[in-house]
């Protein structure tokens, strides 16, 4: 059988003084893939600058954000709020499994929150354990991306 499927697939990550989420459904994967087969990791880039310059471009071009669920990039001062998102959206659909990968750093915070919430159908693992040729890396270097773009330039999502 492989891998559980969970119904939505939930994204955090920490960059200097951004905080973001995306959510995306478990049907819009397929679709998504493609799209952002060009990401990498930031810190892991010799050009940056370019390499930001043309990600601007494909998240334009490819309407990125709009394949999302949902999707917020905010400062570190709204990780409550961001957290708040959250944990709504986990409130309205109670029926559902989450995947959710949560940047190393807020990953204590975030697991004691969600305890307050049923914990059968939600797993939570850190980013640092993801699996680099896996769907979720390499979903997650959205998030990392939207984060270093917003951080950079200032641009609102």
């Amino acid at each position: 059988m492989g891998k559980k499927q969970f119904d939505y697939y939930l994204f955090i990550d920490y960059s200097v003084d951004c905080l973001g989420y995306l959510i995306i459904e478990k049907e819009k994967i397929k679709d998504f893939l493609p799209k952002i087969s060009k990401f990498k990791h930031y810190r892991e880039l010799k050009k940056k600058k370019a390499y930001l310059d043309s990600i601007r471009k494909i998240v334009g071009k490819n309407n990125v954000c709009k394949q999302l669920c949902k999707v917020k990039v905010r400062k570190t001062e709204s990780t409550l709020d961001i957290f708040a998102d959250i944990g709504e959206f986990l409130k309205d659909n109670p029926n559902s499994s989450f995947f959710i990968s949560v940047d190393n750093k807020q990953f204590r915070n975030f697991s004691r929150m969600v305890k307050v919430f049923d914990g059968k159908n939600i797993r939570i693992v850190k980013e640092s354990e993801l699996k680099k040729s896996s769907f979720e890396y390499r979903i997650s270097l959205v998030i990392d991306t939207l984060l270093n773009l917003a951080r950079i330039k200032n641009d609102k999502f």
